[in-house]
């Protein structure tokens, strides 16, 4: 097998590495470059050159080459303008889920991986080559498990996939990257948002949307509690940062159109038993049917749900047991067993 690994210069695309070899797959490494210079100049440092360097030690330490592929303006356009027209209409974004859809298994795997077997990464997830097709299944650590982040990758790009360190949990990783004296065996972590290295999410809003004063009011009184610098920088449930004494306080509606953001001292004040998903990409052919479990943001816990079915196959209503905090604009994702059936964006509180 011929595989392309992208390697991001972190220690779980290079254990991924030496899997594939020791699995006998000839290897070539690709390094994505998505660092945009002019858009985010001024505002601080990205990794992105000490990335590139350990990419290029961990490739001269397995005798693998290595190919830099820019491709900024693919995701200037795909992820991050998404971004800020979600910031725009009062919403809260998820880049992460696009960028694996349109740019790593899309912009790449289309212009890049022609003659390749299979295109790898270093996820925490875990594909099963079915009759029927491939599906995406759960890591079986559930604190490091990634389905979240690739449940927006469609059958088609998902049947090319591999991920060879998805049946491992983290303490493993570093182990085997100790065993094989791998240079990135002690790295931290990345972490945050992948375009923005360690600028500050704040900043790039501001940057990009700017400041729009506003009032801030209690949703239980319609008192004006104080004054902030643009909807855009808050989402729903966001309880630091407001600025406001006597709480704590949460955001719990933000509305776009008239600049204005509401909060209370109640945290269930945010928190509703049903959600509207629209858009959503179902890997499986369709969504779970009836009992399932769901997650709205990553993390170890899915929470179950019911899935309600509506005449648009790309719509469905789920309901949880519980009250849920919720914000349009995220994604949220649906799982039957240790199965990622795929998922949408919530779009509002359903009935």
């Amino acid at each position: 097998m011929h595989a392309a690994l992208l390697l991001s210069g972190g220690v779980d695309s290079s254990v991924a590495l030496v899997r594939l070899q020791e699995a006998g797959a000839r290897v070539t490494a690709f390094y994505l470059k998505v660092w945009l210079e002019e858009e985010l100049a001024g505002l601080g440092d990205c990794p992105w050159q000490a990335d590139l360097e350990y990419a290029r030690a961990v490739c001269r330490r397995r005798g693998v080459p290595l190919h830099v592929v820019s491709v900024q303006q693919e995701y200037l356009e795909r992820v991050l303008d998404y971004v800020v027209r979600e910031l725009r209409a009062g919403n809260t974004p998820s880049p992460d889920l696009l960028c694996n859809r349109h740019i790593k298994f899309g912009v790449f795997v289309d212009g890049y991986a022609a003659g390749f077997d299979a295109v790898a990464t270093g996820h925490y997830a875990r594909v099963s080559r079915a009759p029927d097709g491939p599906r995406l299944l759960t890591a079986p650590d559930p604190v490091k498990d990634q389905t979240y982040f690739l449940a927006y990758v469609n059958r088609r790009q998902l049947a090319r996939a591999a991920f060879p360190i998805g049946d491992a949990c983290k303490a493993r990783v570093r182990a085997e990257a100790a065993a094989s004296g791998l240079p990135t065996r002690g790295r931290p972590d990345s972490q945050g948002i992948c375009f923005l290295g360690r600028i500050s999410y704040r900043d790039f809003v501001r940057r990009r949307l700017g400041e729009l004063p506003g009032p801030i009011v209690e949703r239980e009184t319609g008192r004006l509690l104080g004054r902030h610098r643009g909807h855009h920088f808050f989402t729903v449930g966001q309880r630091q940062g407001l600025g406001l004494g006597d709480g704590p306080w949460y955001v719990v509606r933000k509305d776009a159109a008239e600049n204005r953001v509401t909060v209370s001292r109640t945290p269930a004040a945010h928190a509703g038993r049903a959600f509207t998903v629209r858009g959503a990409n179902w890997i499986g052919g369709g969504p779970p049917s009836g009992a399932a479990r769901v997650k709205v943001r990553h993390g170890p816990i899915a929470l179950p749900c019911t899935v309600i079915p509506t005449a648009a196959p790309e719509r469905v209503v789920v309901r949880t047991g519980r009250p849920l905090a919720v914000a349009s604009g995220q994604f949220a994702v649906l799982y039957d067993g240790d199965e990622c059936r795929g998922g949408g964006v919530i779009e509002a509180p359903a009935p």
